[in-house]
């Protein structure tokens, strides 16, 4: 049975401060800092250790954040060599023929990302989707922030909750809760993943629908920009950019890249792209320091809007075994994991309590900003909760999976959203603030459709 200590008392607090400090909209840097020196200190009752966590834990967090980091800032590199030469503009010409308003920029950016995200993962399908379609959309008369909206939602929700093809999120829940073949927990999760994605996406339009007051007007005057005559070279890199892409989705599918090997092949693309498209521009000579420049620019946009991200991550990976392991010491245990444990050893079960704790405790570890990092946590507890009870183990794993995910995937976790925050170039904390009321409505539906299944 777990027991909590005082460390992870001061933990629980600190977390509440942060929440405050974001319920107020004030940035969480600041508290996140004091958190990190409190828990060293706490931990080994050294001020100078608590001095030298607050180092420990961003270098680690840095780790978690930097291949992120550098796809963005090259994808942003890319875009700006593009846009230099006008190729973004002509790529966008047949898109632009048929995301007509926002309403088919909204749908047409989400589908596209969840297929994506299903075969590629939705790191590498951001910077993919992002760079070829996100223009057009705007185009099309779609806020930047509904189109993070769209691309968050489909792709690290509805997808990435799922986990259909590449199912390695059913293969980990299925493992921890004792389920032999991960295609029964995938049937499980059908009605349960159908509730969340289609009450969360049509809660999200509806908002949209409803900001929105001019919907014609805005797509009527981006088709009303008459396109300029560009050159030869200009063609071959408009043309040459989306099938650089389609090849990765190719190579991608047929040798089975996944997560940072999907990453670094769009990274890897995007950089050749950008000293094509500068080359070109510029002539061979003149495209060496233009080059720089363009780095100069990526690098600077990725890390001025990770930065924060990766204090506020240094804190909450503290949560997780793994890296709190790396910033505290290897005595250290999964803070968020011991808190999950504890209320499912304390709470009465029922189906009602049982379905209530997996939801939390999944929410609870995707605090870390992961989503994956809970996972063996809530198969195993369907698994101890199926023997105390008569209860559906498959669909109860699928809960936890359904919350941990679209927490900690993450659609409402500020420092999990920021791949799709920055190349939408929006705020985190309002991409989280259009998202959090959706997928909370979701996750009350899918609890509801969960007591009749379990």
């Amino acid at each position: 049975m777990v027991q909590l200590t005082a460390l992870h008392y001061i933990y629980i607090f600190m977390v509440l401060i942060v929440m405050v400090t974001m319920a107020f909209r004030k940035d969480t840097v600041l508290p996140c800092i004091i958190g990190l020196f409190v828990m060293g200190y706490a931990s080994s009752g050294s001020l100078v250790k608590g001095v030298q966590v607050i180092y420990n834990a961003l270098i680690a967090a840095g780790k978690e954040f930097w291949g992120i980091i550098v796809v963005i800032s090259l994808v942003v590199a890319m875009s700006h060599a593009l846009r230099d030469i006008g190729a973004d503009e002509l790529m966008m010409r047949p898109i632009k023929k048929w995301m007509t308003n926002p309403t088919v920029a909204f749908f047409g950016l989400g589908f596209v990302m969840m297929l994506f995200s299903w075969f590629i993962w939705p790191s590498p399908s951001v910077a993919l989707v992002g760079a070829i379609m996100l223009p057009g959309a705007i185009r099309a008369g779609l806020p930047a922030i509904w189109a993070a909206v769209a691309m968050n939602i489909f792709g690290h929700g509805v997808a990435l909750s799922s986990d259909y093809f590449i199912q390695g999120a059913p293969a980990i829940t299925a493992k921890a809760a004792a389920i032999a073949n991960p295609m029964e927990l995938i049937q499980a999760s059908i009605p349960l993943w159908l509730t969340m994605s289609v009450v969360t996406v049509g809660c999200s339009y509806f908002m949209m629908r409803k900001e929105m007051k001019t919907f014609e007007t805005v797509a009527a005057t981006a088709e009303m920009e008459k396109p300029a005559k560009l050159s030869m070279g200009v063609w071959l890199v408009a043309v040459s950019t989306p099938l650089a892409f389609l090849v990765d989705v190719f190579i991608m599918y047929k040798y089975q890249l996944r997560g940072g090997d999907a990453t670094a092949l769009v990274g890897g693309t995007a950089i050749l792209i950008m000293s094509f498209t500068a080359i070109i521009q510029h002539n061979f000579i003149s495209s060496f320091e233009k080059i720089t420049d363009y780095i100069r620019d990526g690098f600077g946009f990725g890390i001025k809007v990770f930065a924060p991200v990766i204090i506020i991550g240094a804190f909450f990976f503290l949560g997780s075994e793994g890296t709190a392991k790396e910033i505290l010491g290897e005595n250290a245990t999964g803070l968020l994991s011991d808190m999950g444990l504890y209320l499912a050893d304390r709470i009465q079960l029922s189906k009602l309590p049982v379905a209530v704790i997996q939801m939390v405790i999944g929410g609870i570890t995707g605090l870390d900003g992961s989503g994956f990092s809970g996972l063996p946590l809530v198969g195993a507890l369907a698994q101890t909760f199926s023997s105390a009870i008569e209860v559906n183990k498959g669909a109860l794993a699928v809960l936890g999976q359904i919350s941990a995910i679209w927490v900690g995937g993450g659609t409402i976790i500020p420092w999990g959203i920021i791949p799709v925050a920055a190349i939408c170039n929006v705020n985190p904390l309002d991409l989280v603030r259009k998202n959090i009321i959706p997928v909370c409505i979701g996750f009350v539906a899918t609890l509801i459709v969960a007591l009749f299944i379990l």
